[in-house]
């Protein structure tokens, strides 16, 4: 199949494209590197009036450290965050998921502001943002805002994002003494993960952050295997824990699957900390 007819325009600054993005009539969609969006267009299951190419702004593209933070623009792609000494420093579990995220071909083209407002649930940027606790930065004509990844991500390809607001920058806070470890399953490389975890610690082995993909309808922090690490539990009483979270099946495996694949993916990332 092929894409319905859409209107196509290509801003030379950000206030031109949240222009478009506010304008009701045009039922405009941002283009950003259009690894997902544009699929889904050629299947019917996306069919925008407008796209907003956003390749043209120089603004949201970047990697810099401010006061000890990691921003990136949201027009970065992945395949310069792969090339980035700035992001193995200081954000080296993104460095390490990086060559598990699709084929080469869509880490050229593919952004990560793109995913991160796609929200799809089997990718792996949300769970990285959450693991980081990072802030992923909002605006449209009326001003800008950040949300804390834990309060962005709402369900399946649902964001805190409104009508009209584009996403312009990720923001890592300072890395610290701390440790991380990623671990996926899938049935190829660079398949979409069946199960998939990102971890942080501090190094004395608190402060946890486990984060899923392609579990549920989002990617979410298990927030009670975090308990359980904190308190030093041993791994097979943090795999128990796991029995509260909202696992659901997809295409790959069935939500039980899930669940099992769940407790191997978090034993090995564990074992990589």
């Amino acid at each position: 199949m092929k894409a319905a007819d859409f209107l196509y325009e290509r801003p030379a600054s950000l206030g031109d494209a949240l222009a478009l993005l506010a304008d009701a009539d045009r039922d405009a969609a941002p283009l950003a590197g259009g690894q997902s969006l544009m699929p889904m267009m050629n299947f019917r299951l996306a069919a925008p009036g407008m796209l907003v190419d956003l390749s043209g702004l120089d603004a949201l593209r970047g990697i810099t450290l401010e006061d000890g933070a990691l921003r990136i623009g949201a027009m970065t792609r992945y395949v310069e965050l792969t090339g980035s000494d700035l992001v193995s420093d200081h954000a080296p579990l993104i460095a390490q998921a990086l060559p598990h995220i699709a084929h080469a071909a869509v880490r050229n083209r593919g952004t990560i502001g793109g995913s991160v407002a796609l929200a799809d649930p089997a990718a792996e940027m949300p769970a990285l943002l959450l693991a980081l606790d990072a802030v992923i930065t909002v605006q449209s004509e009326e001003g800008s805002k950040d949300h804390a990844a834990n309060d962005f991500f709402l369900g399946m390809y649902e964001t805190a994002l409104e009508p009209g607001e584009l996403v312009t920058a990720i923001t890592i806070p300072p890395r610290g003494d701390r440790r991380f470890a990623f671990y996926e399953l899938a049935r190829r490389h660079g398949d979409y993960a069946m199960a998939g975890v990102a971890l942080s610690c501090a190094t004395d082995r608190t402060d946890h952050r486990v984060a899923y993909f392609s579990i549920a309808d989002r990617a979410l922090r298990a927030t009670a295997v975090e308990a359980v690490l904190d308190a030093g539990g041993a791994v097979d009483d943090a795999i128990a824990a796991l029995e509260g979270l909202p696992f659901s099946g997809d295409l790959n495996a069935s939500d039980a699957t899930k669940k099992h694949l769940s407790g191997i993916v978090l034993k090995r990332a564990l074992g990589g900390l």
